[in-house]
């Protein structure tokens, strides 16, 4: 049995000690904004709400359940990630898969024209107006098109598909298989891991945007989730309690709840971020293959 030395122990406690202090940094915010949603407005006003409930209540996401914007922005979220995410994925392998081909013609213009894209970009305003001339405003594909292809990622995935076994690929045409085959049968199987990842940035990524909808949407109904929760940060005070809650149609029955603002915009929060950490463990374990391995060669 190897002897460990005073120094690695001394490293070890260290190490410790600073990740127990990341954890209750990280911790103490989420658990104070779970508290905060179910606790009574009285404990909330007075700042005694820490880390557990005081006055134990569940109406604060009563009444935000009542808001038929939260359902549609439920709706409306799902579509642009699920969405965004898979054209992402697809059209990011279909330009990536050509890069990693011998003798591909295209190969250096395509290379140096996504490297320039990397350091240059048109701006908001010429964003804006290129989602005009498309014809995209106030629509769903205003909110999956534009980020269909990143320089980085193609980088990425080209050399994660450069790691696949060009014997694989070699047998594949030897047997009449053509390049669309050699990716789909082949390269995407054999890039689990990679896709898994990406596929969680691009869901979170969507999923937590909202600066993009309230720059090209109009229609309250085509608003995603993280939207609605803006507006119900930013437009809910003591007097929207008394009458009607954030952007929805929902009158606040809080007779005898003693019900605050901030509960209700925590609960938002808290109804908000649920299905990212629910779906986050499954695609956790894919994160450090995804990454690292893609990233080995240059």
């Amino acid at each position: 049995m190897r002897k460990i030395s005073f120094g690695s122990r001394v490293f070890d406690a260290f190490n410790i000690f600073i990740m127990l202090l990341i954890l209750v940094v990280v911790l103490y915010p989420i658990l104070n904004i779970v508290a905060t949603s179910f606790s009574s407005g009285k404990y909330i006003s007075s700042g005694s709400v820490t880390i557990w409930p005081k006055g134990f209540t569940v109406q604060a996401y009563a009444d935000v359940f009542k808001d038929a914007l939260i359902y549609k922005g439920y709706v409306n979220s799902i579509i642009y990630a699920v969405g965004s995410t898979g054209i992402m994925l697809l059209f990011t392998s279909l330009l990536a898969y050509p890069l990693t081909i011998p003798g591909f013609a295209g190969k250096k213009f395509i290379t140096i024209f996504l490297m320039i894209t990397m350091f240059f970009s048109g701006g908001l305003i010429p964003t804006y107006l290129l989602m005009r001339s498309l014809h995209l405003l106030d629509t769903v594909w205003v909110m999956i098109l534009p980020g269909a292809v990143g320089a980085y990622n193609v980088f990425l995935f080209r050399t994660f598909f450069s790691n696949v076994p060009a014997e694989l690929k070699e047998s594949a045409v030897m047997d009449g298989a053509n390049d669309v085959v050699v990716l789909f049968r082949i390269v995407l199987p054999l890039s689990k891991a990679l896709l898994a990842t990406f596929a969680l940035f691009g869901l979170v990524g969507s999923w937590n945007s909202w600066f993009e909808a309230l720059i090209y949407l109009k229609d309250q109904d085509k608003y995603p989730l993280q939207m609605i929760l803006r507006n119900y940060l930013f437009t809910l005070d003591t007097n929207a309690i008394q009458g009607r809650v954030g952007a929805g149609n929902v009158a606040i029955n809080s007779s005898g709840s003693s019900l605050d603002p901030k509960a209700i915009r925590m609960s938002v929060i808290i109804i908000t971020m649920f299905p990212i950490m629910a779906i986050y463990p499954f695609f956790q374990k894919h994160f450090t293959k995804g990454v690292l391995v893609g990233a080995i060669k240059g």
